[in-house]
């Protein structure tokens, strides 16, 4: 049972009985190219905000050498991780909601974990739900603070309010958190080695897993950083017109090393894939440096970036909303700003 209470600044929350007297934390990564993602790093770092004496689990699944290189650098990525555990199947090749679902209630019948967290991506989207309903436990998505180990901070109205949320049911409490409120900041090179474990699948029910299966996987064949861990952002809107347009905004982001971010109105018109939207139905980033061209400012597009150390947007339309929240604004044609741009900036070495 979730109930929502009155917000109040942070520094007058009481503290709060523990969920349970044993607070142990399961956290579902996700990893690529042998290595765990950063976004999944966070979701420890959050984790430790629930008790400084937390154990904290880190649940790998896959197949094949890629799985056993994460698990090695997810058994030292993170000082305050305890173990690995490491699901290795055919099952999991690909990471489906059916299969994953249904492992982390195998791992969560024999952990008894009193918290599962994950990422709040596409990864953690996708799965958290699944098995929160086979666990019969409601979830508590886009936290972006814990004040403690069951009272826990989230964006509502798109990010124009927080919600305090205090969980009252049953374990385990699941989570999925935004990696840009839990910065980590941790030298990997001193972190000592966890145990790693591998997960017993011999009652895995393979038959219950649903109908769903994996057809392909696309991806974008560049160099760019990735959109939802890069310092520097370059975002273009509608305003652009075309996808012809649009590659200005890529040759600006290949200047400045940045990855390249787009709205909502500029995937839908197809000028560029969704998996470069940003947005509260597309990614959440918060750079050091976000630049907005041609951005009209849709309160939507604002929940997903407004956390951005500096914003600095261009646009034609003096009242466009997205000045209310830029901290350096132009008013022009960004059909003249960005090419005069690629004339006075440098070229990345």
């Amino acid at each position: 049972m979730l109930r929502a209470i009155k917000t109040t600044p942070l520094h007058r929350f009481s503290s709060l009985t523990s969920i349970s007297r044993s607070i142990s934390t399961l956290i579902l990564a996700e990893h690529d190219g042998g290595a765990i993602k950063s976004q999944s790093i966070s979701a420890v770092e959050a984790a430790k905000s629930l008790d400084k004496q937390t154990s904290i689990s880190l649940l790998l699944a896959g197949s094949g050498p890629s799985l056993q290189q994460a698990a090695a650098h997810a058994a030292s990525c993170h000082p305050s991780i305890s173990q690995v555990l490491v699901a290795d199947s055919d099952k999991f090749t690909y990471p489906l909601a059916e299969t994953w679902a249904r492992l982390v209630q195998l791992v969560q019948k024999k952990g008894e974990y009193s918290h599962i967290i994950t990422a709040s991506n596409s990864f953690g989207k996708n799965i958290l739900p699944r098995a929160a309903a086979l666990l019969d436990v409601s979830p508590i998505t886009d936290v972006i603070a814990i004040s403690a180990s069951n009272q826990f901070i989230r964006p509502i109205y798109a990010g124009n309010a927080l919600c305090t949320v205090r969980y009252s049911g049953s374990n385990p409490c699941m989570l999925s958190v935004r990696s840009t409120s839990f910065a980590v900041s941790v030298d990997s090179s001193k972190c000592n080695e966890a145990p790693i474990s591998q997960v017993d699948l011999s009652t895995f029910d393979e038959d219950s897993v649903g109908k769903s299966r994996y057809v392909n996987h696309t991806a974008q064949d560049t160099e760019r950083p990735d959109l939802g861990n890069a310092q520097v952002v370059i975002t273009g809107g509608r305003a652009l017109k075309s996808a012809e347009n649009f590659k200005m905004i890529e040759k600006l982001a290949e200047k400045l090393g940045a990855a390249v971010g787009a709205t909502r109105a500029a995937v839908d018109a197809g000028f560029v894939p969704n998996d470069l939207q940003v947005g509260q139905t597309g990614k959440i980033v918060a750079p050091e440096l976000y630049m907005a061209f041609g951005v009209s400012g849709a309160i939507q597009h604002l929940a997903g970036m407004r956390d951005s150390k500096v914003i600095v947007a261009v646009n034609k339309d003096a009242d466009a909303p997205i000045f209310q929240v830029a901290d350096y604004g132009l008013v022009g044609d960004l059909f003249e700003v960005i090419p005069e741009l690629l004339e006075k900036l440098p070229e990345k070495k």
